[in-house]
């Protein structure tokens, strides 16, 4: 996915994802349905990462800010009300007694779809 339409269509299922996570009644059958690991190989061999918790966080994009030209400033334009968005993010976190593993739910998706299993 690399195009706008990807990205876009990679926005949808992120969302759906995570509303899908939200309303199940059952967390960890969902996971396993979605294909999402429990636990994952360490770095370097070194002892297997344990899926942990699932942080969901809510953010809401309130402006936006971009280089100006000539000028070492950002030209800031803040959103009026009805143009502030909001975004949740879902990460899952694995841990091992050596390291900890943060995997955005949106690098999931991607490679189950480079993998073919998500539908395109």
């Amino acid at each position: 996915m690399h195009g706008p339409d990807e990205a876009a269509e990679l926005q949808v299922l992120t969302d759906q994802f995570i509303d899908g996570f939200v309303q199940a009644k059952d967390k960890m059958s969902y996971l396993r349905l979605a294909g999402v690991p429990l636990e994952k190989p360490g770095i370097d061999g070194g002892p297997s990462l344990k899926l942990v918790d699932v942080k969901l966080t809510t953010e809401w994009q309130v402006g936006t800010a971009s280089p100006s030209f000539g000028s070492r400033e950002l030209s800031y334009l803040p959103f009026p009300g009805e143009m502030v968005v909001e975004r949740t993010n879902m990460e899952l976190v694995y841990v091992s007694l050596q390291e900890k593993q943060l995997t955005d739910i949106r690098q999931f998706l991607l490679r189950q779809s480079a993998e073919g299993r998500i539908a395109t």
